[in-house]
């Protein structure tokens, strides 16, 4: 079931640019904090800071590979998320 406070929430999570296009970055293959932040032209601890919004919500999870932290999208939260927001824009 969804209700008005989660939709809210992700709706927040969601109103950044930056955090909107490291998950479609991220919906494509599993990146480092540094590559996100090359091909987004923001800095590291920028994106350091979005991921932690994003992982906070559950949309992205870590991933330790040697010295690095790749993430990836939680592909069963996504589909939560999109289910969330089919409810909140449907005209029913």
């Amino acid at each position: 079931m969804v209700d008005g406070e989660e939709a809210a929430r992700l709706a927040g999570v969601l109103s950044a640019e930056a955090r909107v296009r490291i998950l479609l970055l991220l919906k494509e293959r599993a990146l480092c904090v540094g590559a996100l932040a090359q091909r987004l032209g923001i800095s590291s601890a920028a994106v350091s800071q979005h991921l932690r919004v994003l992982r906070d919500a559950g949309l992205v999870e870590p991933d330790k590979r040697g010295n690095f932290v790749h993430y990836r999208v939680n592909a069963k939260k996504l589909a939560k998320c999109r289910r969330v927001m089919d409810w909140l824009l449907s005209a029913e």
